[in-house]
């Protein structure tokens, strides 16, 4: 299958899911805000609090990210993207007062930014082909990649879960693998946290310009 025809089916997954849910938690398909926010901090552990810097935000949703940077370290810059159009329109209603932050609705809008971080975006794979979920993944690693300057920062459900609550439709990730793949590719500065209260782990790329 290819990354266009993936991109569709999540595109309509989450068009979907906004639609039935709102601008929640839920609707972007987290169990809840604490777990979202869990997240987040983990991923803005790549992050350099102590000065300005500028960030996307690949996979916005709804801009929930855009809240909780402004409640902790606004940064000079945020771009939000996401495939679904209505999670776009959503966030840019809900986040008209930021001055900082701007959402766009074409990938190739996106600029390079000291940061990139991606949460939840690997994780729904539908009946996807494994393989072809994969190829998705590191495609999309690529992209990131390549918009960030100092580093990027994604998360993905682990294959250490129970398998008794593990779902068809999930994409479950080999955190080795992927460490080992972000080291040979990307950088030599690479962080695998895996040890907070969540079936998922995060992986931290600093990258030096």
């Amino acid at each position: 299958m290819s990354s266009d025809s993936i991109r569709s089916r999540v595109q309509q997954y989450y068009d979907d899911r906004i639609q039935a849910h709102g601008p929640t938690a839920q609707g972007v398909d987290w169990n809840s805000p604490e777990s979202q926010q869990l997240r987040f901090k983990k991923l803005l552990t790549l992050v350099d609090g102590g000065s300005s810097y500028s960030i996307n935000d690949f996979g916005c949703g709804y801009g929930a990210l855009a809240d909780f940077l402004g409640q902790t370290s606004p940064p000079s810059q945020y771009f939000g993207f996401d495939i679904s159009a209505r999670m776009i329109d959503a966030a840019t209603e809900l986040h008209a007062n930021k001055s900082w932050a701007n959402f766009v609705r074409v990938e190739s809008e996106l600029p390079a930014c000291d940061y990139t971080v991606a949460s939840g975006i690997f994780n729904v794979k539908l009946d996807t082909q494994v393989v072809d979920w994969e190829g998705y993944i590191l495609e999309t690693l690529q992209t990131i990649s390549r918009l960030s300057r100092k580093g990027f920062a994604f998360n993905l459900l682990t294959k250490y879960a129970d398998p008794e609550f593990m779902r068809p439709d999930l994409y479950y990730a080999d955190p080795l693998f992927l460490f080992d793949y972000c080291k040979k590719n990307f950088s030599r500065f690479v962080a695998l946290l895996h040890d907070y209260p969540l079936y998922e782990f995060t992986m931290l790329v600093r990258q030096v310009e």
